[in-house]
């Protein structure tokens, strides 16, 4: 009887371990969190999804309750068009379908979806996203063209998918062809992808920057969320920051076609310096800032309150008391940094590169922290 008791315990002991397992290495739970900035609302948005309504391998509900439990505002069901390899399976005439089931499930919870769908196509020009559209039927035609033109006729905002994509570029490299710049041209794309799942192209950012394209970061999830990013361990979603002045459909396509947007890609984040730096001052709170004793050791508590942990590079005149010149600021975390200013100040100025961060190609931006001394 003893035995069967100790045998219980024990396995009620390995199931409450099992339950207590993090779902992120962050202590404040796997919700991708960002502040606003001056002006905006940042708004956490995937506009890359799949369900098997083409290649995907889940239902479009299960993308609603990803998209959840990563904390997002917005998401897209971009099914493919052209491209459709369970229609054996699951047939279905009508592209609107998982924008549909979607969009009608998450209407319990606070979560937008946006109508969009995937143009299919051999490069030139490849893949490109269309959301905020009125009916993806329309877009389903033999000339390419005819396709992006419908797209605009019905208010889309369009965007260039993976254009790195090696089974389309074999070299990995971003560049127009003569049917791209013709696509330009008639204005009908406004947005690349420089990040697409796994993959991030310096060459996709220096052409968002060169023709005016907003910068685009998607997950072009087909599987599980989860264990493509290895979030139980503490990895995130590819995502779009958008800086948008609400949290609607309208104020989400005035941002996008308005170009405030930062990529967030494996801690990296990318963008436009415009909105790369106040996003990054706008999670750091000096907490405390005192000279402990009589030293001339300024002791600075600083915190992080975004989801990235952030590299900085010292920049200042002054040397740190337990740090090298590079240190990571930890997300959601408090950090001491001790500062030797020589002789006390009232007020400390200390510039840093953001390392992990990138506004064009080997291009860090840097930002300056004033800090009052109590």
């Amino acid at each position: 009887m003893k035995k069967q008791t100790l045998f219980f315990l024990l396995l009620a002991a390995c199931i409450s371990l099992n339950a207590q397992t993090p779902e992120h290495s962050h202590s404040h739970g796997r919700k991708i969190e960002f502040p606003d900035i001056p002006g905006y609302r940042t708004l956490k948005c995937d506009f890359h999804i799949h369900t098997v309504f083409s290649d995907g391998n889940v239902w479009p509900t299960i993308r609603v309750e990803e998209a959840l439990k990563d904390g997002l505002d917005a998401i897209s069901m971009t099914d493919h068009i052209e491209y459709q390899p369970h229609k054996d399976d699951i047939p279905h005439p009508d592209r609107n379908r998982s924008f549909e089931i979607a969009k009608r499930f998450a209407e319990a919870y606070d979560i937008l979806v946006i109508r969009g769908s995937e143009i299919t196509r051999s490069m030139p020009p490849g893949h490109f996203n269309a959301i905020f559209l009125e009916d993806a039927n329309k877009l389903k035609v033999e000339d390419v063209f005819e396709s992006f033109r419908e797209a605009k006729r019905q208010g889309a905002y369009v965007f260039w998918n993976h254009p790195n994509w090696t089974a389309q570029r074999p070299d990995g490299i971003t560049r127009f062809d003569d049917l791209h710049l013709q696509l330009l041209k008639e204005g009908l794309f406004q947005g690349i992808e420089v990040v697409n799942d796994i993959t991030y192209s310096d060459e996709s950012l220096q052409m968002a920057l060169e023709n005016n394209l907003t910068i685009m970061g998607t997950s072009d999830i087909h599987g599980l969320v989860d264990w493509q990013f290895e979030v139980p361990e503490g990895g995130h979603r590819p995502i779009t920051l958008v800086m948008a002045t609400g949290k609607t459909p309208e104020s989400i396509k005035e941002a996008l076609l308005a170009g405030r947007t930062i990529a967030w890609f494996n801690n990296l984040l990318i963008g436009k310096e415009e909105y790369v730096k106040p996003l990054v001052m706008a999670s750091l709170k000096i907490k405390s800032a005192t000279y402990p004793g009589k030293t001339s050791v300024a002791r600075i508590e600083i915190e992080n309150t975004s989801d990235a942990d952030l590299q900085l590079r010292n920049q200042s005149p002054y040397t740190f008391h337990a740090n090298s010149d590079v240190l990571t600021l930890k997300s959601h975390e408090v950090t001491t940094l001790e500062v030797k200013t020589l002789e006390r100040k009232d007020s400390i100025e200390l510039p840093f590169e953001v390392l992990n961060a990138v506004v064009a190609p080997n291009l860090h931006p840097s930002i300056q922290l004033t800090v009052k001394m109590e």
